[in-house]
């Protein structure tokens, strides 16, 4: 059996219509299928390979890291170079009331520690989030995505969760001395790279702040220089109480966090005693991996460039079948007049050779997140294959 006979027969499959593309090798913005094929790679792993597939810094820091230990103990317990110096790292790029980290494995478990890192403190249990937001798969994370299609099927979820429009500041009549917080992408990812009006998130700050709830901001997709500073928020002069990351800070290795305040986060220590623990969260190859990550991001000052890639994609990507493009940096979306024109442009760019995707609350709109180091002429290569993937 070849390998995509076993990848059907062995693994648990998402969806009916799996891309089946095999890849024998990453580089920089190129992904090698096994056939020789090259493609550009647009979306990162969904946000995930923001210095490039395989930046030899990173690889490095794995390599040194693997060689001297991996999995120690259960998170906390046990003093280790690669967490304390990354958590030293991302401290000095926050605000002063970020100051104090939990690592985890993913962006999913991040949003888990923070639903009870905010109950905890607040000792309150309403949670608000917003419609079509996504913030992940677990049934705490689930239970605030703003998708009835996509959580109906394992209901009872979290109870206390309410869904409130995005960009409505009618809606913050909800959120009242009952909300332990509320839960938002400072630029919505899934509903298809959709921005904050102006003044919208100072005010839900102001909301949050008048009826003691905690504000969360989920940066999983938008953080780490995919909107051309470290962290999203930064464009719009807020800060949170927690903060969620993951994806993008681990180089292409898996870790998440949850971040706030020594105060808030110190809840999660006694009554009870172990609030909150993962055994593998921290692991301390993905920490040596995301600390060497920000400094490639620092080293190579590949935010200097990023408004000039956009503007390259959105003066290149020029059609009559292009509705509009949307986003921020290398965050965009790309919208069409229908789902069938989105998906078969999707798949006509797979055939020339550039790897593409589209949202999941937003099926019209084609999704641009390139690793931050693509270049101008990789960026040229890619418009025009898509282009001619409108065409046909």
């Amino acid at each position: 059996m070849n390998n995509r006979r076993l990848f059907l027969e062995y693994l648990a499959q998402t969806s009916p219509f799996p891309l089946q593309i095999e890849i024998e090798k990453a580089q920089g913005c190129i992904l090698y299928g096994a056939e020789g094929k090259e493609y550009i790679d647009l979306i990162s792993g969904i946000s995930v390979s923001n210095v490039g597939h395989c930046h030899p810094k990173v690889v490095k820091a794995v390599q040194d890291q693997a060689a001297k230990y991996m999995h120690l103990m259960v998170y906390g317990e046990i003093i280790q170079g690669p967490q304390v110096k990354l958590a030293e790292k991302i401290s000095a790029l926050l605000p002063p009331s970020l100051n104090n980290i939990y690592f985890v494995n993913s962006g999913s478990e991040a949003i888990e520690g923070a639903l009870k890192l905010s109950k905890r403190y607040t000792r309150r249990s309403e949670i608000i989030s917003f419609n079509n937001a996504y913030h992940g798969s677990t049934t705490g994370a689930l239970s605030i995505i703003g998708s009835e299609k996509y959580k109906n099927a394992f209901r009872p979820l979290t109870p206390m969760t309410t869904s409130i429009r995005f960009n409505n500041t009618d809606d913050f009549k909800y959120i009242t001395n009952k909300t332990a917080a509320v839960f938002i992408e400072p630029i919505q990812g899934e509903a298809g790279i959709i921005l904050p009006e102006k003044n919208y998130l100072k005010k839900l700050r102001e909301k949050c702040t008048e009826t003691g709830t905690l504000l969360v901001f989920d940066e999983v997709q938008s953080g780490f220089g995919r909107t051309g500073k470290m962290f999203a928020f930064e464009h719009y002069d807020v800060v949170p109480d927690i903060l969620i990351c993951a994806k993008g800070m681990g180089g292409g290795m898996p870790i998440g966090a949850f971040i706030s305040s020594k105060e808030i986060m110190s809840t999660l220590m006694e009554s009870p005693i172990l609030g909150h623990i993962t055994t593998f969260g921290g692991h301390p190859v993905s920490c040596a991996a995301s600390l060497a990550c920000i400094e490639v991001i620092e080293e190579e000052r590949l935010l200097k460039d990023i408004s000039d890639k956009e503007a390259l994609f959105r003066k290149l990507l020029v059609h009559p079948k292009i509705k509009s493009i949307r986003g921020k940096g290398l965050f965009l979306a790309v919208e069409f007049a229908s789902r069938d024109i989105n998906f078969a442009v999707n798949h006509q760019c797979l055939e020339n050779g550039v790897f593409v995707d589209w949202f999941l609350f937003n099926d019209k709109s084609l999704r641009i997140a390139p690793p931050l180091t693509i270049t101008a002429a990789e960026i040229e290569a890619a418009c025009e294959k898509i282009l001619m993937a409108i065409e046909k």
